[in-house]
């Protein structure tokens, strides 16, 4: 698999809102997990956020709970990350992943994620 994922607008301020967007060659979201992760300069990688192809059920990390929104649009085997009241601690390299199974919550350690998109800078400026 080939990702292609996509930042939805440029430099944003601290309280501002950006979308990231991750797509796939051979891959219609239809079936697994997706999620994304992040990594900080000197920071270990962060689970952020991953949802169920088959029913839905997001997972999110205390951090960014009640501000970004994992979605999945099927018809554009596109899965999207909505990222608002952003912080400058959101300041990282996003990537999205996938895997073919399910595994639940422990998808934002990276269980299960067999596929890696390369990574788009996020900076929130203060």
């Amino acid at each position: 698999l080939r990702f292609s994922c996509r930042r939805w607008g440029g430099l944003v301020q601290v309280g501002g809102s950006l979308r990231l967007s991750c797509s796939a060659s051979e891959y219609a979201f239809d079936e697994g997990q997706i999620a994304w992760f992040r990594q900080a300069p000197g920071k270990e990688r962060e689970g952020v956020s991953s949802i169920s192809a088959s029913d839905g059920v997001t997972y999110y990390s205390d951090s960014v709970k009640g501000r970004f929104t994992i979605s999945i649009d099927n018809h554009k085997a596109t899965v999207y990350l909505q990222m608002d009241s952003l912080k400058p601690e959101d300041t990282a390299v996003y990537y999205c992943a996938a895997g073919l199974g399910n595994s639940g919550s422990y998808s934002l350690r990276g269980y299960g994620m067999s596929y890696w998109g390369k990574g788009t800078q996020v900076t929130v400026s203060s």
